[in-house]
């Protein structure tokens, strides 16, 4: 890690409170800190979901993986005009996904589960320990068959995974994305988009930080290596993740 991080690259949108810790880190280290999603999201329309003739609430549990997924669940259930029931169970990637929902539900009312650690095995574990549920789970199209399906299909846990929403890459040059000594991902979808911009993209120097378990592996599936990752118990945030570079090429 010889390379100097001056300009970083956060691929989401900018912060829109002003006492973001990426601020504070700017401002502490001299950074010049650049917030560009490598991808943005659109969500298919009510016609396109009873396409896949799938019943929301056939099911009796719903597993939701990020805020994204949060809210393109309840945006469709309100262009079907759904209830939800008070009965109806959700298993979620990590607790800032969990506390997400008191945006569309009343949490103390509901059955709520989340992985502690933001991990996609911890999150599995917990769906096995209710095996008789018939999990709902929100999907992109580009979304494949990942580590959490593959572990409910072993136990023959009953799911149904439904397209939801959509991704859509931004356009980003080479030389754009070479001018940066950090670039900080937050989904393999932006990893792949990376690849789509870059083809022949060669990391070199250049530092990655990624957060959760499934961008981690999408990392390392294109061969590239992560100089830090978070949520851990060393850096439960990507900005205190970030800043433990910072503090180590002092």
């Amino acid at each position: 890690m010889s390379r100097k991080i001056q300009k970083i690259l956060v691929s989401q949108p900018q912060p829109t409170v002003a006492k973001s810790p990426y601020f504070t880190l700017a401002e502490k280290y001299q950074l010049e800190l650049d917030f560009k999603p490598f991808f943005t999201t659109e969500s298919v329309s009510a016609r396109e979901f009873r396409d896949q003739k799938v019943e929301i609430l056939d099911h009796t549990a719903i597993v939701l993986t990020s805020r994204t997924a949060v809210d393109f669940f309840f945006k469709m259930v309100g262009e079907l005009r759904l209830t939800m029931p008070d009965t109806m169970k959700y298993f979620c990637g990590s607790e800032v996904v969990a506390t997400y929902l008191q945006k569309y539900i009343v949490y103390r009312k509901r059955k709520i589960f989340f992985a502690e650690k933001g991990q996609t095995s911890e999150l599995a574990q917990i769906i096995l320990k209710h095996p008789k549920e018939k999990y709902f789970v929100p999907a992109t199209e580009e979304s494949h068959k990942d580590e959490l399906l593959q572990a409910m299909e072993s136990k023959n846990i009953a799911y149904t995974r439904s397209v939801l929403y959509r991704k859509i890459n931004q356009t980003f040059t080479k030389e754009e994305i070479e001018s940066y000594d950090m670039l900080v991902f937050f989904s393999p979808n932006g990893i792949d988009s990376l690849i789509e911009n870059v083809p022949d993209y060669a990391q070199g120097e250049q530092l990655i930080g990624c957060f959760g378990d499934g961008t981690a592996k999408a990392v390392e599936a294109k061969g590239l290596k992560s100089a830090v990752a978070a949520p851990s118990p060393m850096f439960p945030s990507m900005a205190a993740a970030i800043e433990s570079l910072l503090v180590a090429k002092k």
